[in-house]
């Protein structure tokens, strides 16, 4: 088996456990360059993981002869600039979600992987996950009838991680949306998985702790092409956790969470189901997976670059931002 050779730009804590292990683990993948700004950082995660070769710039890395595909780990107010120079050099590429601080920018980066006929693949994992795929399943046996709405509620507490200076998902010039740009686009392109793209949606988004620059208040309504309509809420400075997914049907209706793995449950009438799938240790491994097949032919990856530009469409209108 040929092996493709990733290269690997920047090394947060995604990467440590939920990603690039995935890329190792995954048979005909192999982890085999990092780059990180802070070369110190970089040597330190080549050591623990075992990567064999540090680049001193993401130029060098990109155009590598001995890397194969690139995965780009940075924040999102990043991503375009790498990904265009990807996009130059012909090679697959793996970006992490969102795409980009906004929709525009996220279309740039698909048209320019489109323009050359290239893989550009989104790190929405979710849609692999077979946790996920039993929703699926129940929605395809159509186990609670027609699917009429579903709600989507995530709320967290305030925290000191807010206020840090490394915290992307704060600062509105990269998270306008602050935690929701981070954590409600999982869910927002899990539904446009499950029940297809939306073609109405509004909603709108405040600040109501003044404690960073970014909206730590979301709303938002949409209609999914199917007729199937969707609101979520999402606050983060609520006075607990919580994160609750019901999905209504004629018949019956599905409970889940998006981020804590508690079971799933399916009611209908009198009678009820409840379904328990742990996800993996590296949690992105069945999307990489994915990835391997899509690159061999056997079928085609669930989060492209098409699907996460749409995402970012949704998650626009909801900060209503035209």
């Amino acid at each position: 088996m040929t092996v493709i050779r990733w290269g690997m730009i920047g090394c947060g804590n995604v990467t440590e456990r939920k990603s690039a292990p995935a890329y190792q683990q995954v048979d005909g993948f192999a982890l085999h360059g990092i780059f990180n700004r802070t070369r110190a950082k970089a040597e330190g995660y080549a050591a623990r993981h075992g990567v064999p070769r540090i680049f001193d710039s993401a130029a060098d890395l990109i155009h590598a002869p001995d890397i194969d595909a690139v995965y780009i780990a940075t924040p999102p107010d990043s991503h375009e600039a790498y990904a265009i120079e990807v996009a130059r050099a012909d090679k697959p590429c793996c970006i992490e979600k969102p795409i980009a601080p906004d929709h525009a920018a996220c279309v740039r980066i698909r048209d320019a992987f489109a323009e050359r006929g290239v893989p550009l693949f989104v790190a929405y994992y979710r849609r692999s996950l077979p946790r996920f795929r039993q929703v699926q399943s129940w929605i395809d046996e159509g186990a609670i009838g027609t699917v009429r709405h579903i709600h989507w509620t995530l709320t967290k507490p305030a925290g000191p991680a807010d206020l840090s200076q490394d915290n992307w998902r704060v600062d509105a010039n990269i998270a306008p949306g602050g935690y929701f740009d981070d954590l409600a686009s999982h869910g927002l392109d899990l539904f446009c998985w499950l029940f297809g793209e939306v073609e109405e949606v509004a909603g709108f988004a405040v600040n109501q702790q003044g404690r960073y620059g970014a909206a730590d208040a979301v709303t938002g309504c949409w209609l999914h092409k199917g007729g199937v309509t969707g609101s979520g809420s999402w606050n983060f400075g609520a006075a607990e956790r919580r994160d609750r997914v019901e999905i209504t049907g004629s018949a019956g209706r599905i409970v889940f969470s998006i981020f804590d793995e508690a079971p799933f449950r399916l009611t209908r009438g009198d009678e009820s189901l409840e379904s328990v799938i742990a996800n993996p240790q590296a949690i992105q491994l069945f999307h990489v997976e994915a990835m391997r097949d899509h690159l061999a032919g056997r079928l085609i990856h669930p989060s492209t670059g098409d699907s996460g530009a749409h995402t970012a469409w949704v998650m626009d209108r909801i900060l209503s931002r035209r």
